[in-house]
């Protein structure tokens, strides 16, 4: 296992134009590649943002077009990409998922995860306001051993929700991703709070890419970051679309939770966090 390496973090300003999201992501895997980056992190939705995340025009299976360059150059520089998420088609089903995709540096799909956790809720003035009506929740927690260590696999309103976190620390997740395109109001009173905690109870690497930029619906708030095991922001992105690095040190991590072993000292013969089969 390698127990040290540099993670790069995309920050990017996707649009409804696949063809130059995808040339940008491409371009930028190329750079941090050059620079060492053994792991390279895109945000949700990093293909296509047209009005609603969700619609027909942005769908596409996997393996399709987008995982297909991805795997590609991950094979090209022998690194790990995790693809942030793409509106995944689904034979016979009118919704999509909200899928991550996970690569090998032999450019083979290691994992995929669906997004569990649907932004259902009503508006102050009584609107309605359902994801789950375009988007359908996916139903597995999904951790991945590699040479880098165990990750984990999570997607931008899932933060919200610790049980899944702790289930895949449980599990031996030591870097857990979260790309998102979190929105300007919840952004700068949530994310950096939620993401922190996340690290913190569970002794891990949160890395989280984000979007940023004016979408058709919202502003996303970027602020990409990645958390240390002691819940230290050790990396985050500037203000504009952009690569951000980090070092991961896995050496690191089991020394944080050796001096805070929360994960040890739960109360199993009181409570338990389990996982439905």
């Amino acid at each position: 296992m390698i127990r040290r390496y540099t993670v790069a973090l995309m920050q990017m300003d996707t649009q409804n134009d696949k063809g130059k999201n995808l040339e940008t992501a491409c371009a930028w895997i190329d750079e941090a590649a050059a620079k060492g980056a053994k792991l390279i992190c895109f945000p949700e939705v990093m293909n296509l943002i047209g009005k609603n995340i969700g619609e027909g025009g942005g769908r596409e299976e996997i393996p399709g077009y987008t995982t297909e360059r991805l795997c590609a150059k991950a094979k090209e520089h022998g690194v790990y990409i995790h693809g942030g998420s793409i509106t995944q088609a689904l034979p016979g089903e009118k919704r999509s998922a909200n899928t991550s995709v996970l690569i090998s540096p032999e450019g083979k799909i290691l994992a995929t995860y669906s997004k569990l956790h649907m932004f259902d809720i009503t508006l102050a003035d009584g609107t309605p306001y359902r994801e789950s009506d375009r988007v359908k929740p996916g139903d597995s927690i999904v951790t991945v051993e590699t040479e880098l260590g165990v990750f984990g696999m999570s997607i931008c309103y899932d933060v919200r929700f610790p049980e899944i976190y702790r289930l895949m620390a449980l599990r031996g997740a030591q870097v857990i991703f979260v790309p998102a395109s979190f929105t300007m109001p919840t952004g700068k009173d949530h994310w950096e709070v939620l993401l922190r905690a996340r690290a913190i109870e569970n002794g891990c690497y949160i890395v989280a890419p984000g979007q940023i930029g004016q979408k058709p619906a919202y502003a996303a708030y970027g602020n990409s970051l990645v958390a240390d095991p002691w819940g230290t922001v050790i990396a985050r992105s500037k203000d504009a679309p952009g690569i951000t690095y980090a070092e991961i040190d896995l050496d690191y991590l089991e020394k944080i939770r050796k001096q805070i072993p929360s994960l040890e000292n739960r109360r199993s013969d009181l409570y338990e966090v389990s996982e439905k089969k």
